[in-house]
């Protein structure tokens, strides 16, 4: 009689054996260090997730780009930052490169580095010692001095609002010199020292005059970021002229300080703020997180105007538009397990953002759903979860209900367990999860394929043609499926993850698409 064990049934055969172990402790595929790396640049922020602490993910970062060729640093670096928009993960990188390929970080300095707050991510994190060095370097100081001399003095004012380090910190460290009267003036008051008030830029000049004037209540508020100004008092009027001015991401920010002030009691301010945030050409501009705006309609008061609530909905229907419309059977599994209840961005003490990754899963689901209303979604802890969604309700009401289900362990196979005992017919099965299944994973790695493995190859059986998308949420480095050509990952919560999508859907995608995606980038 032939050995059972050796000789395995059809769909395990087609499917490696698991070859690694989760941080939840359950059997799982191990990445390849590209793949690895290109999770991590997408969702790490260097904080504390529900399985792992920051610096160990600072160490797997490190541990990867010894594994990959520099010009994939920089190329992950320019993904992270352009498409994925993240923040501390580029700088990271681009210090890393200040090691590993100094010219290379010379290439992609300014594409990178593209706001000062960046430019304080990339000294923190060079001064840490975070990546074998304490101090700039010669090379680092002058792309830091250009960076400097590229920007008007207006615009380094504007965007010197924060510490550690703050702008004169930097002047103080590399040293840059002053090629106008007006440059050298304006040095001079960021580092304290004597300079010639009448050779300062319009602007500052401006809000010094603001700041100090004994009566500013009938003043003009300067154009300047409000935060320069939340030490002053200010009356309604004053903070009405802030809002009629702010930028979308500040508008979106700080809605309820606005209601607190009483700008809204203006419906002419309600009407503009409203415009302002359904714009599409200033939602392309700031670039926000989908998720960001589920948040912003969470956290309003009861109060705020129904122009203003209407324009958040507007405006998270216009982020999402990128989610493609998908021909065929789509299954979403939005995974709603206990881990899932974690911060999306992770836990920093002090800055913990309130979205968790269930928010982020429901959306993406309920942003999927609205395009395409025929496709099903299964959501699933140890077993699939019922909800009732209604095609026709908005992005934020379906997603809603999603987030509020849930809590049980990682049960990554369920819904393809589900699908299969139906007999299920389909083209596309979309997870969005954190890929951390320990439930149904009470097996010795090395030993077989993981279980969700195993069930899409009995999908398979049935649906030949299908494909998979992981949407992965945070950053590890194992899953539940292995990459190959009919099953794709890619990972993040900006809207680069519904174009992912759409050249799946579209039939472009192709094994180690992610990958070949962040090859692909120009340096």
């Amino acid at each position: 009689m032939v050995n059972i064990n050796l000789f395995a049934s059809f769909r395990g055969i087609l499917s490696s054996r698991a070859n690694s172990r989760n941080e939840a402790g359950g059997v799982a595929y191990k990445k390849t260090p590209k793949q690895a790396l290109a999770q991590i640049v997408s969702t790490g922020c260097f904080n504390d997730t529900f399985y792992a602490k920051g610096g160990e993910q600072m160490d797997k970062v490190l541990g990867l780009c010894l594994e990959v060729e520099p010009e994939f640093i920089a190329r992950a670096a320019l993904y992270s930052r352009q498409k994925a928009t993240m923040k501390d993960m580029p700088a990271f990188l681009c210090a890393v490169l200040s090691i590993r390929s100094p010219g290379l970080l010379a290439e992609i300095f300014d594409r990178v580095i593209n706001n000062q707050k960046m430019l304080r991510n990339f000294i923190q994190i060079m001064r840490s010692g975070a990546v074998g060095r304490k101090s700039l370097g010669t090379l680092p100081k002058r792309l830091i001095q250009q960076w400097l001399e590229k920007r008007s003095a207006e615009q380094l004012f504007l965007g010197s609002v924060g510490q550690s380090p703050s702008l004169g910190d930097i002047l103080r460290m590399v040293h840059p010199k002053p090629a106008t009267k007006q440059r050298e003036a304006f040095y001079g008051y960021l580092l304290g020292k004597p300079h010639d008030t009448g050779d300062l830029p319009g602007l500052v000049r401006s809000f010094e005059g603001f700041s100090n004037a004994p009566e500013r209540e009938s003043l003009s508020v300067p154009n300047v970021p409000f935060e320069m100004l939340t030490s002053l008092e200010l009356t309604n009027s004053q903070w009405a002229q802030i809002a009629s001015s702010a930028s979308w991401q500040t508008t979106r920010m700080n809605l309820n300080t606005f209601m607190r002030h009483q700008v809204f009691d203006d419906p002419q301010m309600v009407d503009l703020i409203a415009g302002r945030l359904r714009d599409r050409d200033l939602i392309a501009k700031a670039k926000p997180f989908p998720y960001q705006l589920m948040m912003a309609l969470k956290n309003t008061g009861e109060s705020l105007p129904e122009p203003i609530v209407r324009a958040l909905h507007d405006a998270m229907e216009i982020s999402v538009s990128s989610v493609p419309s998908m021909s065929g059977k789509v299954f979403v599994f939005p995974d709603v397990s206990g881990s899932m209840q974690s911060p999306v961005t992770g836990r920093r003490k002090g800055s913990t953002s309130s979205a968790r990754c269930i928010d982020v899963a429901a959306l993406v689901a309920a942003a999927i759903l609205r395009q395409n209303p025929t496709a099903e979604i299964i959501p699933f802890e140890n077993e699939v979860v019922q909800v009732q969604l209604d095609p026709m309700d908005s992005i934020f009401t379906n997603g809603d209900k999603l987030a509020a289900v849930g809590g049980g362990g990682t049960n990554c196979s369920a819904p393809l367990v589900h699908l299969n005992k139906r007999k299920a017919m389909g083209d596309l099965v979309v997870y969005v999860s954190d890929n951390q299944s320990w439930v149904d994973t009470r097996i010795q790695a090395g030993v077989t394929p993981t279980e969700t493995m195993k069930q899409w190859q009995i999908f398979k059986k049935r649906n030949p043609i299908a494909r998979m998308v992981c949407i992965d949420l945070q950053a590890y480095t194992t899953t539940q499926a292995e990459e190959r050509a009919d099953i794709i990952h890619v990972g993040g919560f900006s809207d680069q993850v519904f174009t992912l999508l759409a050249d799946v859907a579209s039939g472009g995608a192709e094994m180690d698409h992610w990958v070949k995606t962040i090859e692909g980038i120009s340096i």
